[in-house]
């Protein structure tokens, strides 16, 4: 695991009061779900489910798919962790720049780890390198925000059968184009998808994700996964989260406008320039500079944390990413970095 990823609050000294750095909104009401497992604090007393099953079986009725084509874990990045565990020592390609845990996993499991920058085209009959066996990639990517069309990747998963494909959908409620749904995965011996409560209900210190596919797959992933590893609050949240409505959570499309205005007041600075995103978070260029004295200026003159990007495969000192918060917060983070290129 690299040091740097998003939300390392407790790095500063100055409080943070708002938080761009990592891809979740800040601002949902999540009052019921604290009342609900304060009433529920007896559970931590025993131990949990050995196996998620009973959020399983809510998870298999939301997606109308039978219960042993889901998995749950802690967090999508147990799930990461796993499967490269199962399909140890293989030749495993990553689309980049992306999520460094792919490839960390697949390293700590023995795998060979390539990086590709670009798919295969319909022009190539979208055939990858004959001698990878696992393909990794995030829809939409974690830190560009760009969404490969599903129709796209159904042609790509068909003309490989011979590789495996992981395709993490942790930010898949956060788009306005559709993405492979669990029913539609299950169509296929060699697709799996992960998902991301975690992302969805804004809850990071929950760490609940899960795992959807055909059930073979899920099968050869459940004789590796240790026991408890999700613990009885995140069951007990989980629970919850997919029974009651989240107050606060944003509207998508009125969310997505936002990020836009937000693309669009960054780029007006002429010191920034902003890559084209299909979600609420972006990645950002500077034209001079560089991220890591813009992310400690930010935190300690204005508690605003944003993320430096430059630990991702492929970029350099020059990026940063931030995700769309509430237009107040947004039009701040705006002043504050112009500023910073101002002074």
């Amino acid at each position: 695991m690299i040091e740097g990823h998003g939300d390392d609050s407790y790095r500063y000294d100055h409080p943070i009061v708002m938080n761009f750095s990592s891809n979740i909104y800040s601002h949902a009401d999540l009052s019921g779900l604290y009342a609900h497992l304060h009433d529920r604090m007896g559970v931590i007393g025993n131990y949990p489910e050995p196996e998620a099953h009973t959020l399983e079986n809510k998870l298999a009725d939301i997606h109308h798919i039978d219960k042993d084509s889901v998995l749950v874990t802690s967090g999508a990045t147990e799930a990461i962790y796993l499967i490269a565990h199962a399909y140890n020592e293989q030749h495993a390609q990553v689309l980049q720049p992306t999520f460094s845990e792919y490839a960390d996993a697949c390293i700590m499991n023995g795998c060979k780890v390539s990086a590709i920058y670009q798919l295969p085209t319909e022009r190539e009959h979208f055939r990858l390198d004959g001698e990878v066996s696992l393909l990794w990639l995030c829809n939409p990517n974690n830190p560009t925000g760009n969404l490969v069309y599903k129709r796209y990747l159904q042609s790509l998963v068909e003309a490989n059968p011979q590789v495996l494909f992981i395709i993490d959908q942790s930010y898949e409620w956060f788009v306005g184009q559709p993405v492979f749904s669990a029913a539609e995965a299950l169509r296929y011996d060699n697709l799996l998808l992960l998902h991301s409560l975690t992302k969805r209900y804004c809850v990071p210190g929950i760490r609940l994700g899960y795992v959807t596919a055909a059930p073979h797959l899920i099968q050869q992933l459940r004789t590796h996964k240790m026991p408890w590893s999700v613990n009885a609050l995140a069951i007990e949240a989980g629970h919850y989260l997919l029974e009651h409505d989240v107050k606060g959570l944003p509207v998508v499309d009125a969310y997505l406008q936002e990020a836009q205005r937000l693309r669009d007041n960054l780029n007006a600075l002429g010191a920034l320039q902003v890559w084209p995103t299909s979600t609420h978070f972006m990645l950002v260029q500077m034209r001079y500079g560089n991220a890591s004295a813009l992310k400690n200026w930010l935190a300690n003159e204005h508690g605003i944390l944003i993320r430096d990007a430059s630990n991702f495969d492929g970029l350099d000192n020059r990026f940063f990413r931030i995700a769309a918060q509430d237009p107040e917060e947004n039009d701040k983070l705006v002043a504050a970095i112009n500023e910073w290129i101002t002074t």
